[in-house]
């Protein structure tokens, strides 16, 4: 029966033409990943030579020691230290608040898409008077100014995020936990957090990746001290050349911390997306 349909109809044909599909897909979007390692070990005549070299003779570590030695790779750490801690504070003050409006109707039906309508604002709108303030303050190049940018930004989606999964929880073990003796703060601690494991992980990790590629804040904000990655990146572009190999080394650097938090967060995180995504 097969003989008789068309070549690209059959069975076996549309299979091979999907993994051939998806093949190609991924060649698309790995190459380039691939290229940026490949760049961050060439040497300078690896980079420019053409036909273009598809790989090094020989890893060139050399790009990586002047990152480290000039101390430009602390500058991963500034941003590792930001984000984390941004996100360790977003994560829990916006539990809490997503919390309360799921339980005690805080603010009434409104108050949740305002919230996360606040999301909405460009940061190149309100960019200048935080700078303005910040000086007031004294937190300009500060790890507690951008800490506390990033955790009142990042707080309307997790608390958009954490209302949903909220909602998921049965009502019925809160209260068999308070009729038990616990307190409120016990019952978020000892039954939503657990219940609510998966999209707490999933929302950090979003959260998380959201402080990490922060540019325009970190631009404006610091100077030397609190440099992030994202910053120092741009200084090795110049008006007369660009530093291919340092821009290369540094952006591998930058990478590798998101690369493992999602990989060690990939089963939450696939599990958290599914529980919020479906309903009922």
């Amino acid at each position: 029966m097969s003989a008789t349909l068309p070549f690209h109809r059959r069975p076996g044909t549309r299979l091979a033409l999907r993994y051939l599909l998806a093949l190609v897909l991924t060649v698309i979007f790995v190459f380039p990943v691939y290229w940026l390692f490949i760049i961050s070990f060439k040497t300078p005549d690896e980079i420019f030579a053409f036909p273009p070299v598809w790989y090094p003779k020989s890893l060139q570590l050399a790009n990586y020691h002047v990152l480290f030695k000039d101390g430009d790779a602390a500058t991963v750490g500034n941003s590792l230290i930001l984000a984390s801690v941004s996100t360790f504070f977003a994560m829990i003050l916006g539990t809490i608040a997503a919390y309360s409006l799921v339980r005690f109707r805080t603010g009434g039906e409104n108050l949740a898409v305002w919230i996360i309508s606040q999301r909405m604002m460009p940061p190149v709108a309100i960019v200048f008077p935080i700078f303005l303030v910040y000086v007031w303050l004294g937190w300009v190049d500060t790890y507690v100014g951008l800490i506390v940018l990033y955790t009142a930004f990042s707080l309307p989606y997790v608390i958009w995020m954490m209302r949903g999964y909220i909602e998921d929880i049965p009502l019925e073990l809160e209260e068999s936990a308070l009729v038990d003796g616990c307190t409120r703060a016990q019952v978020l601690w000892k039954v939503v957090f657990p219940m609510a494991r998966t999209g707490l992980f999933a929302t950090a990790v979003f959260t998380f990746v959201f402080a990490w590629n922060d540019f325009l804040f970190a631009l404006v904000l610091t100077r030397t001290e609190v440099t992030t990655y994202t910053v120092q990146v741009t200084h090795y572009f110049g008006g007369q050349s660009n530093f291919w190999a340092k821009i290369a080394a540094m952006s591998v650097l930058g990478t590798i911390p998101v690369f493992f938090t999602v990989a060690v967060m990939q089963r939450y995180l696939v599990r958290g997306i599914s529980m919020g995504a479906v309903k009922g």
